[in-house]
């Protein structure tokens, strides 16, 4: 695919895997965050400009939301209007400030409403689109599994938006499944809980999901 401005929002391990593989794909990126500070060592290793939030999303093409699930809603409003009009990948999860329940993340959403339900309202001219939301960081880039590319399930409003984090999930190594409308991050969002139930009770993280077709 051609090369992208990517702007990756966050300072953990998910914001700087994916900033890591979009520029090891040949895209053009910078990483956002309230604190630049947070990433001053991580930008001198990785060669990557960090910049603040509003100065990091000005030229971007397309904007990867990697904060906290407890940080999005706020980032989403503070930079509203700056997010009109670009594709956003939504990575984050709506999990509670409190301990697993036997392995269980607890949500701070149910399963009428999800995360990116309420990003998108609170940001209604961008183009969100949820993916890298259920599988480790380790595998978000070229995940090396035996059985072939996983599956990485995807939804938003936005159909171009779609095709466009398609092809970025396609030249990452997953096989893309396309979940419908904004309304399908509820059931993608609670992959999330799945994913990590399976690795606290194996005390094992090196799993993802595939679907299976007949």
């Amino acid at each position: 695919m051609s090369a992208l401005r990517v702007a990756v929002l966050g300072s953990g391990q998910v914001a700087q895997t994916l900033a890591q593989g979009f520029r090891k794909h040949g895209h053009s990126v910078v990483m956002g965050n309230r604190d630049t500070a947070k990433l001053a060592e991580f930008s001198t290793k990785s060669g990557i400009d960090v910049l603040g939030l509003e100065e990091s999303v000005e030229d971007a093409e397309l904007v990867i939301l990697a904060v906290k699930g407890t940080a999005a809603e706020a980032v989403a409003t503070r930079l509203s209007k700056q997010l009109a009009g670009k594709v956003v990948i939504d990575t984050t999860n709506p999990i509670a400030d409190a301990p697993p329940d036997h392995g269980v993340l607890a949500y701070f959403t149910d399963g009428s409403a999800s995360l990116m339900e309420r990003l998108q309202a609170i940001a209604p001219e961008a183009r969100f689109v949820k993916a890298f939301n259920s599988v480790g960081s380790a595998f978000m880039v070229n995940p090396p599994f035996p059985g072939g590319k996983p599956s990485m399930f995807i939804a938003g409003n936005d159909a171009e938006a779609k095709a466009i984090v398609g092809k970025v999930l396609d030249s990452f190594g997953w096989e893309t499944e396309d979940m419908g409308s904004a309304a399908s991050a509820r059931p993608i969002e609670a992959l999330c809980q799945l994913w990590c139930a399976r690795g606290f009770v194996h005390n094992q993280w090196a799993h993802a999901f595939k679907l299976l077709k007949a």
